[in-house]
C-alpha cells in the first residue's frame, strides 16, 4: 500500500493564482447560465473565455501545473486501457438486459403475490 502526502498551496502567489483561476471558471459558467437573453454564440464565448482564463492562470501556479500534469497522465493512461471487443460488449450488454428482464418479472410476481395475499386474503376475512 502506498502512502501519498497531501500537498497544499504553499505560497501566497500560488494561492492567489488558484483563487483567480477558480473565480474565472465560475464566472464563465455563471455568465453562460445567466446570459440567457444573449445569442448562443456570445454565451458560449463567455464560457470558453472564462475557462481559458482559468486554464492560463492555473498554468502559472505550481498546483495548477501539477493538476495539468495529472490530467495529461490520466489521458495517457486511458490510451493504455484494453477496451473490450464488439463481441464482448454485445455479450455483456445482453447478459445485463437478460438480468434486468428476469428481475423485473421476479419483482412483478412478488408484488402481485403480496397484493393478492394482503388484499384478497387478509382484508376479505373481516
Amino acid at each position: 500500500m502506498t502512502t501519498q502526502n497531501v500537498e497544499t498551496v504553499s505560497s501566497k502567489a500560488d494561492l492567489a493564482l488558484v483563487a483567480v483561476a477558480v473565480l474565472a471558471a465560475a464566472a464563465g459558467v455563471l455568465g453562460f447560465t445567466f446570459l440567457t437573453d444573449q445569442p448562443t454564440l456570445a454565451r458560449v464565448g463567455v464560457l470558453i473565455g472564462g475557462l481559458a482564463v482559468a486554464l492560463v492562470m492555473a498554468w502559472f501556479s505550481q498546483p495548477g501545473k501539477r493538476f495539468l500534469a495529472y490530467g495529461r497522465e490520466s489521458y495517457e493512461e486511458t490510451k493504455r486501457v484494453v477496451w473490450p471487443s464488439r463481441k464482448e460488449t454485445l455479450t455483456t450488454t445482453g447478459i445485463v438486459f437478460a438480468f434486468v428482464v428476469i428481475m423485473a418479472v421476479l419483482l412483478f410476481v412478488v408484488d402481485k403475490s403480496l397484493e393478492w395475499f394482503l388484499y384478497d386474503l387478509l382484508l376479505s376475512w373481516r
